[in-house]
């Protein structure tokens, strides 16, 4: 499985500990920046680099993760791009169930979360995998319509 991963100001400390984390966990990881530290940049950008790198990617599984202060400003950049269902994560078990319900390819993360509980969430989504129930792959593909 390859890793896009990207961050704002808020996120950019965690994102480079969480490179390092998954990459020592056997992940292929892709860093889509920010690559410095600045308190004006915003995470639209780095939503969209994560979403394009993932898009552009001819891997049979890919998937995203996206730091900010909440996560939830960076779910939103992200589910404005068809094929990406975007949750942010704040246990394992919302995780779980919208990896297993919705095969959501990108987790947003809060850098406000304590490290450990941070980890087991990011490591339930990366386990859990899609139920593949006909329901939710109907689901899925209504989902995709409403897209551009």
């Amino acid at each position: 499985m390859k890793i896009y991963i990207g961050a704002d100001h808020n996120g950019f400390d965690l994102k480079e500990t969480l490179l390092d984390y998954l990459a020592r966990g056997g992940y292929e990881v892709a860093d889509e920046g920010d690559n410095e530290k600045h308190p004006d940049n915003d995470f639209p950008q780095f939503a969209g680099q994560v979403v394009q790198g993932m898009a552009g990617d001819p891997s049979t599984e890919v998937r995203g993760i996206l730091v900010s202060g909440h996560g939830q400003g960076m779910a939103i950049a992200a589910n404005r791009f068809k094929g990406i269902r975007a949750c942010v994560g704040w246990s394992q078990d919302d995780v779980r169930t919208a990896r297993n319900d919705n095969d959501v390819n990108v987790l947003c993360l809060s850098s406000d979360l304590d490290f450990e509980q941070l980890v087991g969430i990011m490591h339930t989504w990366l386990m859990t995998p899609f139920a593949g129930a006909p329901r939710f792959k109907r689901r899925i593909e209504e989902l995709d319509e409403l897209g551009y």
